[in-house]
């Protein structure tokens, strides 16, 4: 995702019903880059591509789009953004494709634009426009390279939260010694309370089980450290409700451990996740340096470099972003994927794939049956928090009730 990230408030003050009246510009129909075709074509996975997103756009989207059209079945992919720019790119590729089509918007949510102000003032925004077709069903997933912070806020106003959630959460997967984790919350939102972990544990989960294949994600919370007792007043309370739940809760997670692969979900805040996150980027950008100038300064070095060029090779491209693609906005009602500022062809094509999971898969559904599931965990809590007295609770937070129970 893009390096200027703006997390959402931690409490989103009440928009004007009239921002959530986006419309597309009326004379800026769909329109199939080869021969029209019926719209949808059964059996495959549609897909709207915000080609005016990201620091290389639109070149590196619309060869991202080629690319997926040559390498992917089952999926038709619409590209959102200026006709003329993207007409132009195609072009240079000599590509046509029924499966393959432009849908024009005449503004562009710069890099560096305030959420607040995309969402108002740009509503003929190729972001805008695009998500509103997955709004109105005319595709099933939305992918954007652009302005992380436009796209979120755009997402919620117009597509609104899942039944039961009450935040958002971008999830982002992390290389690990075993494979893959995912991390989230990684900027959505700066401040959380338990309930949000709680609910950031069910959906995490529930990628990872239908997009990421693992058949039982281990899910962990990530604190100060392993033992159950360790965190902060928040931590504790999402450790108890993620305890009660059904996923596969397997505790703490200490962040010394987030890379060694003991858990496949690691749940935190947004503002954690974020500094966890440039923390591993800026690691991961002093070893490749180093490892340059260790491999270049001698002889010796270079023909070490010579030797060990293929397990180098496949160790960057384990930790490499486009690798991925994209990560999902978990918990909006739709499929949203939002990528690295940076993407190239590469990473598109990779989150194409995603997103293709992702509605094949039935995630919302799935993190909808989760919650149903685990309904008795929010039902209990909130009846011990009415009949509890204020003392009682305040002990609780600050320990002493477990200090009586093992006096006792």
């Amino acid at each position: 995702m893009n390096d200027e990230r703006e997390a959402l408030s931690p409490e989103p003050a009440p928009l004007p019903e009239e921002v959530s009246d986006v419309t597309a510009d009326e004379g800026s129909n769909t329109q199939a880059v080869a021969p029209a075709v019926d719209r949808p074509q059964k059996g495959k996975v549609r897909i709207a591509l915000d080609v005016m997103g990201g620091d290389n756009a639109p070149q590196a989207i619309v060869e991202g789009a080629i690319l997926a059209i040559k390498t992917i079945d089952g999926v038709e992919i619409t590209m959102v953004g200026d006709e003329n720019a993207i007409k132009a790119e195609l072009e240079k590729h000599s590509f046509e494709h029924p499966s393959l089509h432009i849908l024009h918007a005449e503004e562009a949510i710069q890099m560096d634009e305030a959420p607040s102000v995309a969402l108002r003032k740009k509503r003929k925004s190729s972001i805008h426009i695009g998500i509103k077709t997955l709004k109105n069903a005319e595709v099933d997933a939305f992918i954007s390279a652009g302005n992380t912070g436009a796209v979120m806020a755009v997402s919620t106003v117009i597509l609104r939260n899942l039944e039961e959630i009450d935040r958002a959460a971008i999830a982002i997967p992390l290389p690990t010694q075993t494979g893959h984790a995912v991390l989230l919350d990684a900027g959505a939102n700066v401040s959380c309370k338990a309930l949000h972990l709680y609910q950031f544990g069910i959906m995490g989960s529930m990628y990872a089980q239908y997009v990421l294949d693992d058949e039982k994600p281990r899910v962990g919370l990530l604190s100060i450290g392993e033992e159950d007792i360790k965190g902060n007043e928040t931590t504790k309370e999402a450790f108890e409700m993620l305890s009660q739940s059904s996923i596969n809760f397997v505790g703490n997670t200490e962040a010394k451990l987030l890379y060694r692969g003991v858990a496949d979900v690691v749940v935190c805040d947004g503002f954690t996740g974020n500094i966890a996150l440039k923390i591993s980027e800026s690691v991961a950008e002093m070893i490749g340096v180093s490892l340059k100038a260790m491999f270049s300064d001698t002889l010796r070095g270079k023909l070490g470099y010579f030797f060990l060029r293929p397990f180098l090779a496949d160790f960057k491209k384990r930790i490499d972003h486009s690798e991925v693609g994209g990560a999902p906005l978990l918990g909006v009602n739709g499929a949203v994927f939002i990528c690295h500022g940076s993407s190239n062809a590469k990473a598109i094509k990779n989150a194409i794939i995603g997103a293709k999971k992702f509605v094949e898969g039935d995630v919302n559904g799935h993190i909808k049956e989760s919650l149903a599931k685990n309904k008795d965990v929010m039902n209990s809590r909130l009846l011990r928090d009415q009949h509890e007295g204020l003392w009682t609770q305040v002990k609780r937070k600050i320990g002493l009730n477990a200090e009586e129970n093992q006096e006792t």
